[in-house]
């Protein structure tokens, strides 16, 4: 083991033992169908969980959430019980295989049985907006001493119209949105995630205007980096 991979696995345990000793029962968060040997740091970068997730928009939008920020639904953000505030989480809807990334920002869910709770936005992008309750898979990607995101690039922005860990599943969504969209591979968590792109753009209002007739199809898009 590295000593990268030591300091992130000993700060997973730090935060979690934090969490535990305010009271969170053993546990708790985590899924109910997890083996019983899981927790964060034998899953570091793996999968912390399974279980069942919800999302929440309005009327939460701009009120505060559990970290002090405004809850903006645009954006892909999540509530968890006990994680650190911004660790970020590769989500799997698992009907689907379609993937959201995830910043922990907020506090819940509270319904009994659900392990997270995320924005509208990365409800659109799991495929789940028109659903109450879902199944997914939880991995985490980085904890919030590890590393930061590079910001992008300027010319590197696309639309994006989801994210696969089936890349059968990507191609079939790909011949579905047609004209420019491609598949792209990257790896996330040591996991290929196969991503539907349409188009490199400069600008957001650039990309949100290429969105535009596709989103009058009903299709999920979001403006990413590429």
């Amino acid at each position: 083991m590295n000593l990268a991979r030591a300091l992130i696995l000993a700060a997973f345990a730090a935060a979690l033992a934090g969490c535990a000793s305010r009271g969170a029962p053993p546990g708790e968060g985590w899924g109910t169908d997890a083996p019983a040997d899981s927790g964060p740091a034998a899953h570091e970068a793996r999968e912390i969980g399974r279980g069942l997730a919800s999302w929440y928009g309005e009327p939460h939008h701009g009120r505060r959430t559990a970290n002090g920020e405004v809850f903006d639904m645009n954006q892909l953000t999540a509530a968890h019980k006990t994680l650190p505030f911004g660790t970020r989480l590769l989500v799997t809807n698992r009907d689907t295989r379609r993937t959201a990334e995830v910043r922990i920002n907020d506090r819940g869910p509270f319904v009994k049985g659900r392990i997270l709770d995320v924005s509208y936005a990365a409800a659109r992008q799991l495929g789940v907006a028109t659903e109450g309750v879902f199944p997914v898979r939880l991995r985490v990607i980085s904890l919030p001493a590890g590393k930061v995101e590079a910001p992008a690039a300027e010319g590197g922005l696309t639309v994006e119209d989801g994210s696969f860990t089936d890349r059968t599943k990507a191609e079939a969504q790909r011949r579905e949105v047609g004209g420019v969209a491609t598949v792209s591979e990257v790896t996330v968590a040591d996991q290929s995630v196969y991503r539907v792109d349409l188009g490199s753009y400069s600008t957001p209002m650039q990309a949100r205007t290429a969105a535009q007739p596709l989103a009058a199809r009903r299709f999920p898009l979001l403006v990413a980096a590429r």
